[in-house]
């Protein structure tokens, strides 16, 4: 529609950031469930996050970001007219304060992508590992996928995906009722604390305590955007046009608020549109844990996955344009499809024959009912 003050391209290239995920939920809803292995799917998760925290060490160690050796500065100089920033010759997003810590992204696209796709991580370790009783099905390749999750989320640097990160393990242990987990959770949370407040000093400190009490730049900014976002969503509740808001208008420097996803999508689309979001959001997560309370075997197992990753989500939302993260927004929009395929498979067909495949323990697996693949 010809409303807003940027053309078509650009228009389409914002669609894609808001509402490309309806595209990948779709893929997975209709795909074909015999030719897919959610324990291996999962297993490739974890996976990623190994060579992810080796990188992110050795750059640790020498202080380095990988991204000035992989030509990052002219890759977004020449595709997104974007002239280097900060301190580092990357941008901002590399650097928690004005010339503060260093903040690492790995092989990701920038530092905020990295901390998010360990959510993917933790999120698929913890499907893993789970089973039908209240006994864990650890395994020695989880607990380094876990250990290398933990060094990529603390030299990323994030703040919002590292309090998800600890959110989603409080709230696995939660609705699993894993009461020494939860007690694990408080006293460390205490003792992170004490050390924090007592013993803790220097940039770490100052960036810590400019986060909690939102004195520092980045924080101060945040406000600034998402005041600026909500009065232009007051000026025109139904939007301002695609591109007015989030990355177009951000690499022209005409944006419009930010800073929030449900605030992006607001400026440019309107307060339906957002309304159909955040719909689409809390269904997913009800239907989700409402799997999880009720299904037993692989069913549970991706449910419990999504619900997870929807949560730990949250935060990140309300500080960043999180859907132009793709590879955590193709991975949860694809398993979303998967895990209500496997809904209404598993209750509308439960009198239709379906070949039963053989599990890595070599049993049939039985999931809602019906013989599914492991």
């Amino acid at each position: 529609m010809p409303l807003g003050e940027y053309g078509f391209k650009d228009k389409l290239i914002a669609l894609k950031s808001v509402s490309f995920f309806t595209f990948i939920y779709f893929t997975g809803r209709f795909f074909d469930l015999s030719k897919i292995n959610l324990s291996k799917s999962f297993n490739y998760m974890c996976l990623i996050a190994i060579p992810a925290a080796v990188i992110v060490l050795v750059e640790a160690v020498s202080y380095t970001h990988f991204q000035t050796f992989t030509g990052y500065a002219d890759y977004m100089f020449y595709f997104f007219n974007q002239e280097p920033s900060g301190h580092h010759g990357l941008n901002w997003t590399f650097e928690a304060e004005n010339d503060g810590p260093k903040r690492f992204a790995s092989f990701f696209a920038n530092p905020l992508d990295h901390a998010a796709g360990t959510l993917v991580s933790i999120s698929a370790i913890l499907a893993l590992i789970t089973t039908n009783t209240q006994k864990l099905k650890l395994n020695q390749f989880l607990i380094v996928a876990f250990v290398c999750s933990l060094c990529s989320i603390v030299f990323a640097l994030s703040r919002a995906s590292f309090a998800s990160y600890l959110f989603i393990i409080f709230v696995y242990a939660f609705i699993t009722k894993r009461k020494k987990w939860l007690s694990y959770f408080y006293l460390l949370m205490f003792l992170a604390a004490v050390f924090v407040f007592s013993f803790l000093s220097g940039d770490l400190y100052q960036f810590i305590i400019g986060t909690l009490n939102f004195s520092n730049s980045s924080s101060t900014y945040h406000l600034i955007q998402w005041a600026e976002g909500i009065e232009a969503i007051i000026s025109n509740p139904l939007g301002h046009g695609l591109g007015s808001s989030g990355r177009i208008s951000a690499l022209l420097g005409s944006n419009i608020g930010g800073e929030n996803q449900l605030i992006i999508i607001a400026v440019q689309a309107g307060i339906i549109a957002l309304g159909l979001y955040v719909a689409i959001y809390v269904s997913m997560i009800r239907i989700s844990l409402k799997m999880v309370l009720e299904r037993k075997g692989r069913v549970r197992k991706i449910a419990l996955f999504i619900l997870l990753l929807k949560l730990g989500m949250i935060i990140p939302f309300l500080t960043a344009e999180a859907e132009s993260y793709i590879y955590i927004g193709y991975i949860t929009s694809f398993f979303s499809g998967i895990m209500i395929n496997l809904k209404y498979n598993s209750d509308g067909d439960r009198g239709r024959h379906t070949r039963p495949e053989i599990g890595q323990n070599g049993t049939e697996d039985h999931a809602g009912g019906t013989l599914q693949t492991v």
